[in-house]
């Protein structure tokens, strides 16, 4: 396979083009950002541990039924995933209260959230990825009713599986965001699962394992992400 132009450069990957119009490239970055890119840095390792966590994170939920972009491991940093189009929507899943919605309901940190909530976001980055709903969804055209129950009742799905995961690991999936696309008619996860992208707690001391450890200035956040990921089986060596 053939990697060709950059197709898209994000915050923490690059997407690339390659000669097979099905497929692309994903390449993670060092790059981390938090608060709409106003707190920037680089961290060793990161985009390695980020590509393998990924990777085996969809694997499991490819093995439990999921359909993902997920292809294969290219390189530490580099993986081939099918190519998408997405929706430019967020679905946030969330487990045990922390970020936003203690902020915006005035919930304690930690509480149950029982049943789990479900949230959409509009994908973008100027307008601080505002929350929409399906009225919003329908009316702007950003994916139609059909699809927008298929991502729910994956979000869902992957939910299920991964509390599981984690918890065989000694941890508690807090909550944690998806991204959806369209291949050949179907939808099927796409984007990334890491740390950057969800919240995840040792399920005793509640010690935080994930991006929260950057946003909070608590350092320690790759060594925190390898712990998590070792928990699960994964190696990085």
């Amino acid at each position: 396979m053939e990697k060709r132009e950059e197709l898209y450069r994000g915050k923490a990957k690059s997407v690339y083009v390659t000669d097979d119009a099905d497929k692309l490239i994903l390449f993670f970055h060092d790059d981390t950002s938090a608060f709409d890119g106003k707190k920037i840095d680089q961290l060793a390792r990161k985009g390695m541990v980020n590509n393998k966590f990924n990777a085996f994170v969809m694997e499991k939920l490819q093995a439990a039924g999921i359909p993902t972009h997920f292809e294969a491991l290219l390189s530490d940093q580099e993986s081939v995933v099918k190519r998408l189009d997405m929706f430019p929507i967020e679905c946030v899943v969330r487990n045990l209260a922390a970020g936003s919605i203690c902020r915006r309901l005035g919930v304690e940190e930690g509480i149950a959230v029982n049943p789990p909530t479900f949230e959409f976001f509009l994908k973008n980055d100027a307008l601080g990825d505002p929350m929409i709903n399906e009225y919003h969804i329908e009316s702007f055209g950003w994916a139609d009713a059909q699809s927008v129950e298929k991502m729910k009742e994956l979000t869902f799905a992957v939910n299920e599986i991964l509390k599981a995961l984690f918890l065989d690991g000694g941890m508690l999936l807090v909550d944690y965001k998806l991204e959806f696309g369209l291949y050949k008619g179907e939808v099927i996860l796409g984007d990334e699962f890491t740390p950057d992208g969800c919240r995840i707690w040792d399920q005793e001391t509640r010690e935080k394992l994930d991006k929260d450890r950057f946003r909070q200035g608590l350092g320690d956040v790759v060594e925190s992400y390898e712990v998590a990921g070792r928990r699960l089986g994964l190696t990085f060596d």
